[in-house]
């Protein structure tokens, strides 16, 4: 009977430590949401149209679902050569491959690759560029993909969060050049996580 009680026991403490680790994960995520909107809830700040405010309350995402919270390999890819990088526009900014991310959801395998701008701005210069599509694109997220922001870890794990994902500028203003996800980024799952498409207002 002891160590039954001891067992219940532990069960307890092992289930509030994973509830106060999902609580801290889930306000990680509501910081990031809730910061992004700020920025386009802001007139100094947002890149919407002027015209869209009249109608603008708030940028829309999929609930928060943890299962899109995945633990990556983090494969350096050395030697690669530079190429310039297809946009919305005839702009071409030269990338460079950097790494695969390497993980599982549902049971399935999938790598995305990781790229680094090869003239990144001042203060960007660990910045890590990662686009893709999945089949929400253009069904529920937007259709030319979505972006995520990744630092190169210390170590060959990396936290991949798709509940982090965000929009291209040129989803919401035509000025704005937007890298294009290439052909190898596509996910062959919904990826229910993330931003949501933006729809104008008629």
């Amino acid at each position: 009977m002891k160590y039954f009680f001891l067992y219940i026991t532990f069960f307890f403490i092992q289930a509030n430590v994973f509830a106060m680790q999902e609580e801290i994960i889930n306000n990680e995520i509501f910081v990031f949401q809730n910061t992004l909107n700020q920025e386009f809830l802001n007139k100094e700040t947002s890149i919407l149209l002027p015209e869209d405010f009249e109608f603008f309350d708030g940028l829309e995402f999929y609930p928060i679902n943890l299962k899109f919270r995945v633990t990556a390999s983090f494969v350096r890819t050395p030697g690669e050569k530079p190429f310039l990088m297809p946009t919305t526009t005839d702009r071409l900014p030269e990338y460079v491959k950097y790494a695969e991310l390497h993980f599982n959801i549902d049971s399935q395998n999938f790598v995305l690759e990781v790229f680094q701008n090869t003239n990144p701005k001042e203060g960007y210069e660990n910045y890590l560029f990662l686009p893709f599509t999945d089949l929400t694109s253009g069904n529920g997220s937007y259709g030319g993909g979505r972006y995520m922001d990744i630092f190169e870890p210390d170590g060959d794990e990396i936290i991949l969060d798709f509940n982090q994902s965000y929009n291209p500028y040129c989803v919401y203003n035509s000025k704005y050049s937007c890298p294009i996800p290439p052909e190898q980024n596509d996910i062959k799952i919904r990826i229910e996580a993330g931003i949501k498409d933006f729809k104008k207002q008629e």
